[in-house]
């Protein structure tokens, strides 16, 4: 199963944004992170849609933040993103007529909400500006992660 790096990958990227003071084009920003223009545009588009960043078109143009990092929680940035699945474990739904079945969906549903709670409490405490680095790092593609 793939894993959905878009939280990973947007944090990386607004904080990236933070470290200059001009528009980083899809292009640079989708470079950087391994990954297509088109694919980076849709998802930052999430961000915009929120308040986080800003777009221009034409020359000048591109993404930079709309805030500035310490407004912005981990929380904020993974509801921007539509709340990306946190786990990847799936229930067995072959009988639902199964007392076993229904009792360990039961425990695991719990489990992972009570887990998914912790981590949502946690997003709520880290702003942005946590994450960066003392000392700019420039946006280049030595930043990829796959």
């Amino acid at each position: 199963m793939n894993k959905d790096t878009r939280l990973s990958d947007m944090l990386h990227v607004l904080v990236h944004m933070a470290q200059v003071d001009h528009p980083l084009t899809s292009e640079v920003l989708a470079r950087s992170m391994g990954t297509n223009p088109a694919v980076l545009r849709r998802t930052m588009a999430d961000l915009r849609e929120a308040g986080y960043v800003q777009s221009g078109k034409g020359h000048g143009g591109g993404w930079r933040l709309a805030c500035p990092l310490n407004r912005i929680t981990l929380l904020a940035v993974y509801e921007a993103l539509n709340r990306p699945r946190l786990f990847a474990i799936g229930y067995r739904s072959d009988h639902p007529e199964c007392l076993i079945e229904r009792n360990v969906n039961a425990a695991l549903a719990d489990t992972m909400a009570q887990a998914e709670a912790l981590f949502i409490a946690r997003f709520g405490q880290v702003t942005l500006d946590q994450l960066a680095p003392e000392q700019p790092v420039p946006v280049t593609p030595h930043c990829r992660t796959r």
